[in-house]
């Protein structure tokens, strides 16, 4: 296992790269260049030069996240073919840079959604928070509107202008796509980029959707067992993986996670994980809670066993944390929590090895 933090780069994080080589255990970052909107490529100077300098802390950044999908490839609009291309030259341009897992998601439109940024958690923390109540009273540009005001400045990945530019545009396209056309396109993706990861040593790792159901109509095709495997048969490679999420996953009660690590873990097919907690309030309504199990409704425990019995060479970081002991930065990605949860899960990590 190599413990990592995500990481948005100087000048967009209010967490350094010094701050992170501080944190026991932690041997690197999930790193993303936040400069590229979706269907750019992404230039192998700037690569290297962001590689460069994370190198310089002593850091390892072998996982890169958030190279996103353009929505053309997603509709499978005849435009795909040049983002399809930009983004083949994207992989090969990181792998020389001796990258290893990329992280995408095909969640269409929106990436992560929450309706609260800062929800009160009653010991003078926040956390990010979801009640499908609320957002049954707004419509999608409502949610755009609340969720980049809350962002307290910062960036959002999945949320960037560019994607959100044209939003009723995509929206009415997205009318006319189904859950298989969505698989389709996906398939079409996959079956065009998976030779070139074959061929630069480069696994695909895709995170789920987040929260684990449909949005606003969209069709959602990646928030369950049964999701993934039909994803993992779309393309029958080795590059073609998971990044499992135990938050995302967790969103819904009805997933089993520990389950569905052992599922995939043993095929072979988990690339890397983040880590956190839920808690429940209601169909539809959680809490992101503290890495602690009894923060949550999570068995944390269980889940971190399941890595380490089925996949344990993978990446793990420490996922969206709560806003403690004053500190003011992007919601869901602060130091503090974030840094506890390396060390409960590196602590469950110890203590396995010891118990084995």
């Amino acid at each position: 296992m190599k413990m990592t933090f995500r990481w948005y780069g100087e000048g967009n994080d209010s967490v350094s790269l010094n701050d992170i080589r501080q944190i026991p255990g932690c041997s690197g970052i999930m790193g993303v260049l936040n400069q590229y909107p979706a269907g750019e490529v992404w230039q192998k100077d700037a690569i290297k030069e962001y590689m460069e300098h994370v190198h310089s802390y002593g850091l390892e950044a072998e996982v890169i996240e958030s190279v996103n999908v353009h929505e053309d490839i997603k509709m499978g609009l005849p435009s795909r073919e040049k983002y399809i291309e930009n983004y083949i030259a994207t992989i090969k341009n990181l792998a020389e840079n001796g990258v290893k897992v990329i992280v995408y998601n095909f969640m269409p439109v929106f990436d992560w959604l929450r309706t609260d940024l800062a929800g009160e958690v009653g010991d003078g923390s926040t956390a990010l928070c979801y009640d499908d109540e609320k957002l049954k009273g707004m419509t999608p540009r409502d949610i755009v509107e609340s969720t980049l005001e809350g962002s307290k400045g910062f960036p959002l990945p999945g949320w960037e202008a560019d994607r959100l530019s044209e939003l009723e545009k995509t929206l009415e396209i997205y009318k006319g796509i189904t859950e298989d056309d969505l698989r389709a396109n996906y398939k079409y993706f996959l079956e065009k980029i998976i030779p070139a990861c074959e061929e630069v040593g480069v696994k695909m790792a895709v995170h789920p959707d987040d929260p684990a159901w449909p949005l606003f109509g969209l069709p959602r095709i990646a928030h369950s067992k049964e999701d993934f495997d039909i994803i993992t048969d779309m393309a029958d490679s080795p590059s073609n993986c998971l990044c499992l999420c135990s938050g995302s996953l967790g969103s819904s009660p009805d997933n089993d996670i520990p389950a569905i690590i052992r599922h995939f873990g043993k095929k072979g097919k988990v690339a890397c994980a983040h880590v956190r907690n839920i808690k429940y309030f209601g169909n539809k309504k959680f809490r992101e809670a503290s890495h602690l199990s009894s923060d949550g409704d999570l068995d944390m425990y269980e889940i971190v066993r399941a890595i380490f019995d089925t996949c344990p060479d993978i990446y793990i970081r420490p996922d969206h944390g709560r806003m403690i002991w004053g500190e003011k930065a992007r919601p869901g990605y602060g130091l503090y929590d974030r840094a506890l949860g390396i060390m409960y899960i590196n602590g469950l990590w110890e203590a396995m090895e010891k118990g084995r």
